[in-house]
């Protein structure tokens, strides 16, 4: 299964646009690496400078790799929006519900 992973208030709190005061869930980490560790493949996607136009990919590898977060691939360019409706989608908060940090 191919898994997209959004990472700001996903996998980390984040004051408003300031990705590099990013506080990671730990929790919420070690279960998506449990979905990569079981053999699913795990894309990271960011929406992380899209609206202001700054890179911040150097600042979120570094932030991937400190939080020990796996995954097979990493990418900016989510688009900004208020509501995604899809069918194979689910908020953060559902999946994450059952974890004490969420």
């Amino acid at each position: 299964m191919i898994i997209y992973v959004d990472i700001d208030h996903t996998i980390c709190t984040t004051p408003g646009t300031d990705y590099e005061e990013a506080k990671p869930y730990s929790q919420r980490i070690q279960k998506i690496n449990k979905l990569y560790d079981e053999g699913h493949q795990i894309v990271y996607w960011t929406a992380r400078g899209t609206g202001s136009g700054i890179d911040w990919r150097e600042v979120t590898e570094k932030q991937l790799l400190q939080w020990g977060v796996k995954y097979h691939e990493f990418k900016l360019g989510k688009p900004v929006y208020d509501l995604f409706i899809d069918d194979k989608n689910i908020n953060s908060n559902t999946y994450f519900a059952d974890d004490v940090e969420s």
